[in-house]
């Protein structure tokens, strides 16, 4: 079979994605792939010295128009998928959002999570005509599998020795919450006499639906630093730990946690480990509910604060696949309830078909492996990859390099986003997660890891005589 091209697989929540983009690489290497992984920022910041490859990008929104444009005039091509595909909100509001008519001409292949992803993106209506669309499932979905359960049975064991008995009480409040001003569904405006500017999470989105979504989350977010002190002491013997979404400002929480004593907050590491040690999970709309239900693990979703629009029509997945509680003191005799009867998810007919319908390779063949067969079938033959003209590569190799000594500059600052998204990593912590995903399926003992550059490793296949 003709040389496979470079893979490059940036990685922007390093708890959120690293461990499935792993095992994406992991896989792609023992078919002859070279792969360079590690955060998306520091990707960018390379991309004018690697070798012509392939990029995975993970969205499609007009503000990665520039930057796709550079990658295809160096002469990389593109696939993509949309991370956030599971929780959505309705298409007339997701496409503004999160696809752009200026970003996805770049883009040749589309890889889909499920027949709903795959739906969704094929009604754009400014869908380039033809656009290979893949329905593959996703990396993320590789890990939630009966399979890979054991890659995360030490932490599992740390969790519960380290909490005994503690709920989970995932937020997922960016958008009121920012970690950053700018990072909300609005930014803070320099004039007190006109309407606030967009914000980045709500850049694209029709601006009534944002004012809705803002007055609507701030109200669950009260919702939830009221119910937490209850829970505590609703639930004697029981932690909580409260985990923040990545893109959250900590601060509300780690006063809360100080005030109360059987709170704990903590962002570390993937969730998954922690859905697999705790009893239940408490969210509102979060896609870690439905993380949960593929994994068997009870979730109660808290609907004090209830909307249609916002929370069955946007974010109705991981709510319809969760207990659902209007009250505090329905939430409260739920959780006594799994916790006093060692619940597992409520499963049903009807909830594993909606699953379903979102997530493929559920079973089978890994979506990793799904991916891979396409890739293999378009990159692996002579003229797969663009070979723009000479000087319009020169002109975007200039332009990366200065705009990377420009971008950098901010991620070197101390207490900067980059490092609260994607905390320093070494090799030898790389290596031994590629170790660990081998030993859990018995497979990956030619594959190697080394240190590229700061916050960038390649993922290698060993000389024979290292295996």
């Amino acid at each position: 079979m003709p040389d496979a091209p470079l893979l490059i697989i940036p990685v922007e929540s390093q708890v959120r994605e690293m461990d499935a983009k792993l095992l994406l690489a992991s896989c792609a290497v023992e078919r002859g792939y070279r792969v360079v992984i590690g955060s998306r920022a520091y990707v960018h910041f390379a991309m004018a010295e690697l070798p012509r490859g392939v990029y995975a990008a993970k969205s499609m929104r007009g503000l990665s128009k520039l930057m796709f444009r550079l990658i295809r005039e160096l002469g990389h091509d593109i696939i993509a998928w949309e991370e956030e595909a599971l929780v959505h909100p309705p298409p007339e509001v997701f496409y503004p959002l999160r696809l752009s008519p200026g970003t996805l001409p770049y883009v040749s292949h589309i890889f889909a999570w499920g027949e709903e992803n795959r739906e969704l993106l094929a009604g754009y209506p400014h869908l380039p005509k033809g656009m290979p669309m893949h329905l593959t499932g996703n990396p993320r979905g590789d890990m939630l599998r009966p399979e890979l359960r054991a890659y995360f049975d030490d932490d599992v064991r740390a969790l519960k020795q380290q909490y005994g008995d503690f709920l989970l009480i995932n937020t997922n409040f960016t958008d009121v919450n920012p970690f950053q001003p700018g990072l909300g569904l609005f930014a803070p405006s320099t004039d007190p006499t006109k309407p606030p500017p967009m914000g980045q999470a709500g850049k694209g989105m029709p601006r009534a639906f944002a004012e809705g979504l803002l007055a609507h989350k701030q109200s669950i977010l009260d919702d939830f630093l009221a119910m937490m002190p209850a829970l505590e002491q609703a639930l004697p013997g029981v932690t909580l730990v409260l985990r923040p979404h990545p893109s959250e400002n900590h601060a509300v929480y780690q006063e809360l946690a100080r005030r109360c004593s059987r709170i704990v907050v903590s962002h570390q590491g993937n969730v998954l480990p922690w859905l697999l040690a705790c009893r239940a999970l408490v969210h509102n709309g979060c896609t870690t509910a439905i993380e949960s239900y593929a994994m068997g693990v009870p979730s109660v979703t808290y609907l004090k604060t209830f909307n249609t629009e916002y929370d069955l029509d946007f974010q109705g997945l991981p709510n319809r696949l969760s207990v659902q509680c209007r009250t505090l003191d329905e939430l409260i005799a739920s959780l006594k309830d799994i916790i006093e009867n060692q619940e597992a998810a409520r499963t049903s007919a009807e909830r594993d078909a909606l699953i379903g319908h979102y997530i493929t390779a559920r079973s089978g063949r890994l979506a990793c492996e799904r991916i891979l067969d396409q890739l293999d079938a378009i990159y692996r033959r002579e003229g797969s990859l663009p070979l723009p003209p000479l000087p319009v590569r020169l002109r975007a190799w200039l332009h990366t390099r200065l705009r990377s000594l420009a971008k950098r500059r901010k991620h070197e600052k101390p207490g900067n986003y980059h490092d609260h998204r994607f905390p320093r990593l070494s090799t030898d912590d790389v290596a031994r997660r590629i170790e660990k995903l081998g030993r859990t399926l018995g497979r990956f003992g030619s594959v190697g890891v080394r240190t590229r550059s700061e916050h960038l490793f390649e993922v290698f296949a060993k000389p024979r005589t290292e295996q």
